[in-house]
C-alpha cells in the first residue's frame, strides 16, 4: 500500500518550513530505529541546506551499525531549538525519552500500536520496518543514494530478523531488490549484522541460557540477566539484543519471555511464533507488534515478575489454558 499523496506532500512543507532538523531514536535502541534515522539524516544531508541533529539519549549504541554513513554524528541530547521532529520507529512519545511535546513533529513507524502523537504520522503497520516506511517517503522527495539505502536495507535485513518473520511477504523482497539496486553491499550489510558480537555479549548470552525454565507444557520459556550477570559480564544493553528469540527457537516454545534486571526497573522482552502477545505487554503498559513486543516494569522481586507475567498468559488465555 503506498503512502497517500496528501501525507507526501504535507511532509515536504513541513521540512520546507524548518531550517533546523531533529532527528530522533527510541530508548535501548535497535538497528531499525537507528539505520532508519542515519537514512533519513543521509538524504536530508545531501539535498537539502538544512542544519541537522541525529540523538539517542543512551550512550551505548549497536557499535556493529558503525559502518553506516554517519554513525558518528549521534549525540544525546537536542542542542537545536524549535527544530522539526522527525521520529524513527518510536510507537509513543514516551519511548523517545525526550519532552518534545512543544515541538512539531514527524512521526514515522510501523508499529501497530501507534500513539500518532505528531502533527504528521507516516504510520504503516503493514511494513516490516520503519526503514521501509521512511523509504516510500522520502524517495518521493529526493533521489535515493547507496549511502541511505545500506542503511534502510540494514534496518530491514535486522527487523525481520534475516527475513524469518511474519512480517515477510513478496513486497518486503521487491523493496529490498530495489535498495539493493542503488550498490547497497550486501554482504557488508550481512557480515556487520551477524558476524561482529562482542565477547561480553557471549558470557552474558551463555549466563542467561543457564536460567532457562519452561513452564505450560515446554510452550512457555522463560530467562532472566540479573544485574550480577550483566556486571559480571561487562554487558550493555546492545549485548543482550536478540537473546529472547533464543528460547522461542525451542521447538516446543509458543511464548518466550526474557527480562532484564536494570538498575531501578525490569525490562520485559517478548515473542511468539503465532501468538498476539501484545495484549500480554499491553496489561503492563507495554506495546510493539503482535509476536514480538515488550514492557518495562517497576523494579520488585524477579520472581515476583515470572509470577505475574505467567498468571497473566493463563489469564488472557494466550495458550487456551
Amino acid at each position: 500500500m503506498p503512502i497517500e499523496a496528501t501525507l507526501i506532500s504535507q511532509t515536504k512543507e513541513l521540512i520546507e518550513k524548518y531550517d533546523t532538523i531533529s532527528i530522533l531514536t527510541h530508548i535501548n535502541p535497535d538497528a531499525d530505529t537507528i539505520a532508519t534515522a542515519l537514512g533519513v539524516y543521509t538524504l536530508l544531508k545531501k539535498h537539502t541546506t538544512k542544519r541537522l541533529e541525529i540523538i539517542n539519549v543512551n550512550k551505548d549504541l549497536p557499535r556493529h551499525l558503525d559502518f553506516l554513513e554517519y554513525f558518528n554524528k549521534f549525540k544525546h541530547k537536542i542542542e537545536f531549538e524549535n527544530s522539526l521532529i522527525i521520529s524513527c520507529d518510536c510507537a509513543n512519545i514516551d519511548r523517545i525519552g525526550i519532552d518534545i511535546t512543544k515541538r512539531e513533529i514527524l512521526n514515522i513507524d510501523h508499529h501497530q500500536d501507534n500513539e500518532y502523537y505528531g502533527n504528521i504520522n507516516i504510520i504503516m503497520p503493514q511494513y516490516a520496518s520503519a526503514s521501509l516506511v521512511a523509504y516510500e517517503l522520502f524517495k518521493t522527495l529526493y533521489p535515493i543514494c547507496k549511502q541511505s539505502a545500506t542503511a534502510f536495507y540494514t534496518a530491514l535485513l535486522s527487523d525481520t530478523r534475516y527475513f524469518t518473520t511474519d512480517s515477510v511477504n513478496a513486497d518486503v523482497f521487491i523493496k529490498a531488490n530495489e535498495l539493493l539496486s542503488f550498490g547497497v553491499d550486501a554482504k557488508i550489510v550481512a557480515l556487520n549484522i551477524t558476524q561482529r558480537r562482542s565477547l561480553a555479549s557471549l558470557r552474558i548470552l551463555q549466563r542467561v541460557l543457564n536460567s532457562l525454565e519452561l513452564y505450560n507444557n515446554a510452550q512457555i520459556a522463560y530467562t532472566q540477566a540479573t544485574q550480577k550477570d550483566i556486571k559480571a559480564c561487562g554487558a550493555t544493553m546492545p549485548d543482550m539484543d536478540g537473546i529472547v528469540d533464543y528460547g522461542k527457537s525451542l521447538s516446543c516454545v509458543e511464548i518466550s519471555i526474557f527480562v532484564i534486571e536494570l538498575e531501578d526497573s525490569y525490562r520485559v522482552s517478548l515473542r511468539s511464533k503465532n501468538i498476539d502477545i501484545s495484549k500480554l505487554a499491553q496489561v503492563f503498559g507495554g506495546g510493539g507488534h503482535k509476536v514480538a513486543c515488550g514492557f518495562s516494569i517497576n523494579k520488585t522481586n524477579l520472581n515476583d515478575i515470572k509470577d505475574k507475567i505467567l498468571k497473566q498468559i493463563y489469564e488472557i488465555g494466550l495458550l487456551n489454558g
